[in-house]
């Protein structure tokens, strides 16, 4: 019933709300069968597949910031506003549920693009395999509920079809990883870790972006307002724009990848 619904909701949504998707969209149903029972041989957040930087046009890097489960950080938000910083917002279902309305008005700004998070943000793997303690997607089409569940819930909230996906702990197995890209979406992975899962303080944060080189993509998060992650940023932005670096969005992938 659910691989049957997950067909009808494609269906739906090509008819419905405009898509970014640059490619063919292979069936979600489809996924999860073409997929079933193949045995992983990668595990980890770098791999083929999971895309981590990108060809830059002199000093350019890309801001990522994750809304995993809490609070939204009104702060951080001010401060790409002020300085007119663009960033990929990964949400998942748990963060919407606990800040409704939030992904709309995000999702309304042209500075942002909303990004796929993961329905129960977990790590994206066909063995439940664990990282950072939390137990991955135990098969195929647990891989296709965690990704396609949340990607229709954005369709609906914004109108808009996100084009990149980022696992809980943006760990994968290589065939989670396959299956990502064959609903269309690409992992979109990082170079710079600039505030370790909102643990480091504003210095270390400042400090990590600092250290990025051309082409970088930066994670942050977005959803724990009393950690150092803003006032680091707060501090890293101007310091950046005064040094001559630029914040862009990495560029959209082009046709998903079958297999």
């Amino acid at each position: 019933m659910f691989l049957t619904a997950l067909a009808g909701a494609t269906a739906a949504s090509a008819l419905g709300a405009p898509r970014a998707f640059a490619g063919p969209l292979m069936d979600p149903a489809q996924a999860a069968r073409r997929y079933a029972g193949r045995a992983p041989t990668q595990w980890g957040m770098s791999m083929p597949g999971v895309v981590s930087t990108f060809p830059a046009d002199g000093r350019q890097l890309a801001l990522t910031l994750d809304a995993c489960d809490g609070a939204c950080d009104d702060a951080l938000l001010a401060t790409l506003r002020r300085y007119r910083v663009p960033a990929v917002l990964f949400v998942c279902s748990k963060w919407i549920d606990a800040n409704p309305g939030r992904v709309e008005r995000l999702a309304a700004s042209p500075l942002l693009e909303i990004g796929n998070h993961g329905t129960r943000h977990v790590p994206l793997s066909v063995t439940g395999r664990r990282a950072y303690g939390i137990t991955g997607t135990r098969s195929a089409a647990d891989v296709v509920a965690e990704v396609w569940t949340n990607q229709q819930r954005l369709v609906e909230l914004t109108g808009r079809a996100p084009v990149w996906f980022r696992a809980a702990t943006a760990h994968y197995d290589d065939v989670a990883v396959q299956i990502v890209r064959g609903l269309g979406l690409t992992p979109l992975g990082f170079t710079v870790n600039a505030d370790n899962g909102a643990t480091a303080p504003p210095a270390a944060v400042r400090s990590a972006i600092g250290r990025a080189l051309p082409g970088s993509v930066v994670i942050a998060h977005l959803n724990h307002p009393r950690s150092g992650t803003a006032a680091g940023l707060g501090g890293a932005i101007p310091a950046m724009l005064d040094g001559g670096w630029e914040f862009v969005l990495p560029p959209q992938p082009g046709a998903a990848v079958t297999h």
